[in-house]
């Protein structure tokens, strides 16, 4: 059943969960008990779906259906902002992102993960940040992804029986339609690992709402750069994101008992020294509409 969550306001009044945004295939969790699907609202309108939250084992968990259920959304139209901000308002500190993607490597196969820890985005008008409108904040983004979730990834990937490379770049473009053959042998020529349509602007609104990131980047293909001459179908990727699904409920399962209750990367402090604008210079309402992300942050700055 869907309903407005008891709880609305600042994320401290939510259990500190775990967030897994699934991608193409992936669109709810196994394993839950205390369900509920909850509707968050957001500043920044609607999330691509209702939130499924719960316990998997003694963990809290939200999951989010990126696409929404049943596959409604393109990524192009992701409303990234609602579905990240609605993340840190139930109190998700920690965001496990599943992403299909295409391999640009031959030693990265079909049926493998990739745990990125760079990123490079070839996306155009996708909104990018949360801070415009009388607020500017500058987070740095040189390391994307979060290396202590980004290890919990991969040790649960290989736990589960697969084939997990633990490092490399993902190119994220607009799509929805897959590359040219051209476009393909130039992201190669980046130096590039895998190519997705999902990844960006996530990652960066992730790091301004000071969440953990990282990706479990699913290969079902070749792209069409390959010496077999293939096109990219959606009918071959779904051949193969049939038997991901079933690995990345796996590792969502087992990523879930690794993560450390305690954050000591960077991430939670991303906006310590991000926020360029003087706080007497803050409208009222940027600081309303970013509550759930800068509220920390105003009461280190002597605000409330």
């Amino acid at each position: 059943m869907e309903r407005p969550h008891p709880l609305d306001g600042h994320s401290h009044a939510h259990p500190r969960r775990i967030g897994v945004i699934g991608g193409s295939g992936l669109y709810d969790v196994e394993g839950l008990t205390d369900v509920a699907w909850v509707d968050v609202d957001t500043p920044f309108g609607a999330p691509s779906d209702a939130i499924l939250t719960g316990r998997l084992g003694d963990r809290a968990l939200a999951f989010l259906p990126r696409h929404g259920r049943g596959h409604r959304v393109p990524p192009h139209r992701i409303n990234y902002r609602a579905n990240l901000y609605a993340m840190k308002k139930l109190g998700v500190e920690w965001i496990v992102s599943v992403s299909a993607v295409g391999s640009m490597r031959e030693e990265i196969h079909p049926g493998d993960v990739l745990v990125p820890d760079q990123y490079i985005d070839r996306t155009n008008g996708r909104p990018a940040t949360f801070f415009e409108d009388g607020i500017v904040a500058h987070v740095t983004f040189s390391d994307p992804a979060c290396r202590p979730l980004r290890a919990a990834l991969t040790e649960a990937a290989r736990s589960a029986g697969v084939r997990a490379h633990d490092k490399g770049t993902y190119v994220c473009i607009d799509g929805p339609q897959f590359s040219t053959r051209a476009e393909s042998q130039m992201y190669r020529s980046f130096g590039v690992d895998v190519i997705g349509m999902t990844a960006l602007p996530e990652a960066k609104l992730a790091r301004e709402a000071e969440l953990c990131y990282a990706t479990l980047a699913l290969v079902t293909d070749y792209d069409c750069w390959h010496s077999s001459g293939e096109e990219v179908s959606v009918a071959a990727v779904l051949a193969v994101l049939q038997k991901n699904i079933s690995v990345a409920r796996n590792v969502v399962r087992k990523v879930a008992a690794l993560v450390s209750p305690e954050r000591v990367c960077p991430c939670p402090t991303a906006l310590d020294a991000a926020i360029m604008t003087s706080p007497d210079r803050v409208p009222p309402e940027a600081r309303s509409r970013l509550s759930a992300i800068i509220e920390r942050v105003d009461r280190g700055r002597g605000r409330s």
